[in-house]
């Protein structure tokens, strides 16, 4: 891909990503081990698809809260901002 979108989709759902970039807006995808950026190194695609399908990807992780629950600490935040409660 070159889609920051799709990193991110792919590292939540735990599967191998390939980026076709230099860099990315989401470096997390890299450190967590999800994602590969792969740069203008062309020639070394097909290997790492290749150790990817072998179950030879490196260990990779869904970063901390990423569980799909913003929307209820968001909402649980500002009702402590609004209602005063501290917390």
């Amino acid at each position: 891909t070159d889609s920051g979108g799709i990193q991110e989709e792919t590292t939540y759902l735990g599967v191998p990503c390939i980026t076709m970039r230099k860099n990315t807006e989401r470096p997390i995808t890299v450190t967590q081990g999800t994602n590969t950026l792969m740069g203008e190194r062309y020639g070394e695609v097909a290997g790492v698809v290749r150790s990817i399908l072998d179950g030879k990807a490196i260990e990779r992780a869904v970063p901390a809260l990423w569980d799909g629950c913003a929307s209820e600490r968001i909402a649980d935040i500002m009702h402590k901002k609004l209602t005063g409660i501290n917390a």
